[in-house]
């Protein structure tokens, strides 16, 4: 039980658990914090995370921003190719627009899949060998 509660008044708390020896006392050098995240940052496995990331996420903002500003300047300049019909009262404009929600829709979803098979495993790979890394900086405090 948390201490005061439902304890009688003599009942001993027990000490807490001395925290595990830091890396200094040990005999490794002391590192500061940010040397470790500078030595993550500069790894391979680090490098290779921000490259698939980079490889996925500059064509996929280019090729949208492409499709997005042709949908403005098609509208603005061609009124009348965006209100041709297609279908009834459906025309070209209305299209266009349900198709930059539908292409959003889908890039969430691609960059989703992407993450998850791709860099996820990695990413938590290098969070964990951070946190532990820092645990001997700060003492065992996690």
């Amino acid at each position: 039980m948390a201490t005061g509660w439902g304890e009688s008044a003599g009942a001993r708390v027990p000490e807490p658990a001395s925290p595990p020896t830091p890396p200094e006392a040990a005999g490794a050098p002391p590192r500061a914090a940010a040397d470790v995240y500078l030595e993550v940052q500069r790894s391979a496995a680090f490098q290779e995370v921000r490259s698939r990331y980079r490889r996925f996420v500059i064509p996929a903002v280019a090729a949208f921003f492409v499709w997005y500003v042709a949908y403005v300047v098609a509208a603005t300049t061609a009124p009348a190719l965006m209100a041709r019909p297609v279908a009834g009262s459906v025309n070209v404009a209305m299209l266009a627009g349900l198709g930059q929600f539908l292409t959003t829709f889908l890039l969430t979803w691609a960059y989703a899949r992407h993450a998850r098979l791709r860099r996820d495993r990695a990413a938590l790979e290098l969070r964990w060998d951070t946190q532990e890394l820092t645990r001997g900086v700060r003492g065992g405090a996690s």
